[in-house]
């Protein structure tokens, strides 16, 4: 997990910012992105894909890893997935994450930041980056990036479950299960829902 982060600090970038996503298919909330540059690479809890840990096992991590790193997280709503698409909107949420953590940093430091990226994206940066396919299971700092993301969209959708409890967001998060499904059949979708998304309602 550390053989990208090792071959750029032997190229004499010692500041690697890990950057993954969150939400990208759901039919409801955010999608969220979050930018990692982790200060320390010795960890007492299992980094990884988030999609591979336990609620538990990232939670413990999500607070590890904001202890050990400089971070930011970004959602962009489903108001402007829908006005921009949800690739775009993916693109910007990661945008914003990585200039938000840069701000962070001095002019010096900003020399020897090299960014990792989750997936095949290409993003507008000041700054040099390779975009990585299945990046969070190969990069310890886009890993912790994903867990991150992950955790901080589930606590927006947890919030949205108080909110509308009948949804059940609490349980899915938003993805299209089959419960979300018959919801939405019963009882139509809320403020939340992604309009564009809503094309699935047709084969339910």
């Amino acid at each position: 997990m550390l053989a990208y982060e090792k071959k750029l600090k032997n190229e004499g970038f010692d500041l690697i910012i890990g950057v993954d996503e969150a939400g990208r298919g759901p039919l409801a909330g955010p999608v969220v992105a979050a930018a990692v540059l982790l200060k320390n690479f010795s960890f007492n809890n299992r980094i990884d894909d988030s999609k591979k840990l336990t609620h538990l096992r990232r939670k413990n991590a999500f607070f590890e890893i904001r202890s050990k790193s400089l971070y930011a997280i970004t959602a962009v709503g489903h108001k402007q997935i829908d006005r921009i698409n949800i690739l775009q909107a993916t693109i910007l949420a990661m945008q914003r994450s990585v200039a938000k953590l840069i701000k962070q940093l001095n002019a010096a430091e900003l020399k020897r930041v090299f960014v990792l990226i989750d997936g095949n994206l290409r993003l507008k940066l000041s700054l040099p980056y390779q975009s990585i396919v299945g990046g969070d299971g190969k990069s310890l700092s886009i890993a912790a990036a994903s867990i991150l993301a992950k955790v901080h969209r589930d606590a927006i959708m947890d919030t949205y479950d108080k909110i509308y409890p009948q949804y059940g967001f609490i349980r899915h998060k938003g993805y299209p299960t089959q419960l979300h499904r018959n919801v939405l059949k019963e009882i139509g979708p809320v403020t939340i829902h992604r309009k564009t998304f809503l094309r699935c309602l047709e084969k339910i």
